[in-house]
């Protein structure tokens, strides 16, 4: 670095430094045991109420802010060189979501484990994560593919983890502050824990360092100069994943820190790493503390999770820097291909509609812990209120939402010509679900009755950023996906904040944003009903113009289509669906990325054959996860949202796989 370069680094150092002890004074008279700066300075060197707070509760919270943040950082920098990917942090590549996953599991099954050994869980959690990562994606670790894979990564645990939460509540209990990423500390211990894990890690970074300027060269580039790469990866691996561990057991999965802080030293031109291990370290402490503060700031009656914080700072930047990655990607990834099975339409259509009506008997013939036999079906009464009031409107309604939510996805996908396009991944069920959450707990006067108006708002929202922001890329795929993933994170942490500033319920928390169809009436299936039988004859009449779509813009034009209007109309249609689906039973994904894939496979990519198809494996799929939901650990149930997310993340990552050989 040239002389001028190591001035302005020091005057950068020098400014983060001075701004982090401002922020860390803020921070320390925050609280709802009120005391003034002034106060602070004075009392805080003598015995009283102000030095208890402050080396008690306080002085701990901000030095464990300033730890993992810098930890979160320096991960954060060794795997973007690692994985030559500007996209790449601990919480994008999956690491904390399986670090939180073998927390969770740990405590369930194995409490005395956990409780000796807190930091080796987390360690095995996110190394798990990062092996699964690397193998799904292969040796060739393209920036984007990488990313969008550990974010599925990230939403498989997190179903998982979220379904162990509902089932184990009282193993679990406490958690949901913790899980989404809190600095709360009521002593030392975490501090005294978590300080030597983290400066082990910050010297083998700060070892490694040099290596790794050698290595960003490339790897051929690395060996010709006499290093061994292979132990240098290694060495580097293992530091991210034990900074990103250690943070993990003391605060919480905390997501974005290790995004933004290497970026930011970057900007002002640091390159050698040694010096960006430093920095990133100082700006990473600077941004979680800084995230905490104003989260207290905002809320200083209840404490709002630092992870929704810093989801809401730092989704934005995702998207920002997905948009910079994702015009580098190739194209061509946006064909919807189909087969068609060799069997008549006809039949399959009949196959489908038998399905249906065996899957609606079983379901309500379960009734959460046995079967009615035939001979009780006979007898049966189904205006008992146990059957009319409560199980029988509940399985109509997750049939309805499973085929709107299939008809969002057909919609999407062929308007898009994007196989990744369903409701979740483009955002609307986390818009849905923040709009509806917005409503509920700051306009609680309001009439119930306008709740889906605002779930569409919400919805609406979401995927219009996402589309006007990839407009220019002729929405990619991939772009795509990445930018529903940036909006979703930023809807699923105002989701977060909600629920704690209401203080509602752990497990109806976990509930709604699991998407549940538990206790559903009536009321829900008459006002889908409506939705629906407005929307899928509307689907109907666009789907012929979707198949013209499909051969691309100029050939529509020519052929007279009007394409901005009919993009525009299908896009409304999938996101009104979208949106009441998410008003009634929360945030449910996948159906529409599943259900659409399913019918192609079986009656080709026609939209008059493929709606139908798709409608009614929809239907199928939630009212078997429901099912399951009530029958796999009955008498308690696993939210059906939670069913489909561990059907659904799975059958993602198939495709990225399939996609990455094809590519």
């Amino acid at each position: 670095m040239s002389k001028n370069s190591n001035s302005k680094s020091s005057w950068f150092f020098l400014g983060g430094f001075l701004l982090l002890l401002l922020l860390c004074l803020i921070h320390l008279t925050q609280g709802q045991a009120g005391y003034t700066a002034g106060m602070l300075l004075r009392e805080v060197w003598h015995e009283g109420r102000v030095q208890d707070i402050v080396l008690g509760l306080r002085l701990p919270r901000a030095v464990i802010g300033i730890l993992a943040g810098g930890a979160l950082a320096v991960a954060g920098a060794i795997l973007q060189t690692l994985t030559k990917n500007p996209l790449a942090s601990a919480s994008t590549l999956g690491l904390n979501a399986g670090a939180y996953f073998f927390v969770v599991l740990s405590m369930i099954f194995f409490p005395g484990y956990l409780s000796k050994f807190p930091f080796l869980v987390s360690f095995l959690g996110a190394a798990f994560s990062a092996v699964l990562m690397v193998l799904l994606v292969g040796k060739m670790l393209e920036p984007v593919r990488v990313t969008l894979t550990g974010m599925i990564i990230s939403l498989l645990f997190a179903s998982v983890t979220g379904a162990l939460q509902l089932i184990f509540e009282n193993e679990t209990n406490g958690l949901f502050l913790w899980g989404s990423g809190t600095l709360i500390q009521l002593d030392w211990g975490g501090v005294q824990f978590a300080a030597p894990v983290i400066l082990l890690g910050v010297i083998l970074a700060l070892i490694v360092s040099k290596s790794l300027d050698l290595l960003s060269l490339g790897d051929d580039t690395a060996r010709s100069l006499g290093q061994s790469v292979l132990l240098v990866k290694g060495t580097a691996w293992f530091t991210a994943i034990l900074l990103a561990a250690v943070t993990v057991s003391v605060v919480g999965p905390i997501g974005f820190i290790g995004l933004m802080a290497p970026h930011i030293v970057r900007l002002l031109g640091i390159r050698e790493h040694r010096a960006l291990m430093v920095h990133s370290f100082l700006w990473g402490a600077v941004l979680l503390v800084g995230a905490d503060v104003l989260g207290r700031w905002i809320s200083s009656a209840s404490e709002i999770p630092v992870g929704a914080m810093t989801a809401l700072i730092g989704a934005p930047w995702l998207m920002y820097l997905a948009y910079k990655a994702g015009k580098e990607h190739k194209k061509g990834e946006g064909r919807l291909g189909g087969y068609s099975w060799s069997i008549p339409y006809p039949m399959i259509l009949l196959g489908l509609v038998f399905i249906t009506i065996v899957m609606l008997v079983v379901s309500i013939s379960y009734g959460g812990t046995t079967f009615f036999t035939l001979q009780n079906w006979m007898n049966m009464d189904f205006t008992a209120p146990f059957v009319w009031e409560f199980r029988i409107p509940r399985i109509f309604t997750a049939f309805l939402v499973g085929m709107l939510l299939a008809m969002c996805g057909v919609l999407l996908q062929g308007v898009l010509r994007n196989p990744l396009a369903d409701p979740t991944i483009m955002g609307i069920t986390s818009g849905g679900g923040a709009g509806a959450l917005i409503f509920l707990v700051l306009l609680p006067t309001v009439s119930i009755q306008y709740l889906p108006v605002a779930a569409m708002i919400g919805s609406g929202v979401a995927i219009t950023v996402i589309l006007l922001v990839t407009w220019r890329s002729e929405w990619q795929p991939v772009l795509l996906a990445l930018m529903g993933v940036s909006v979703s994170a930023i809807g699923a942490a105002i989701i977060q904040i909600l629920i704690v500033k209401a203080k509602i319920g752990v497990a109806p928390a976990l509930a709604w944003l699991a998407g549940s169809t538990y206790a559903k009436g009536w009321d829900d299936f008459k006002l889908l009903l409506i939705v629906a039988l407005i929307a899928i004859p509307l689907g109907w009449l666009i789907s012929r113009r979707l198949d013209t779509i499909a051969l691309g813009d100029d050939v529509s034009i020519i052929l007279g289509m009007r394409v901005p209007r009919t993009k525009i109309l299908a896009i409304l249609i999938g996101v009104a669906v979208g949106a009441a689906s998410v008003s009634v039973v929360g945030t449910i994904g996948f159906i529409g990325l599943l259900a659409p894939h399913a019918a192609r496979r079986m009656v080709g990519i026609e939209h008059r054959r493929l709606l139908p198809v798709a409608l009614l494996l929809g239907g199928i799929l939630l009212v078997g996860a429901d099912f399951l939901g009530r029958f796999v650990l009955a008498p308690k149930e696993i939210p059906s949202g939670l069913v489909v997310a561990l059907l659904g993340t799975p059958y993602l990552l198939y495709i990225m796989k399939k996609s990455s050989k094809k590519s």
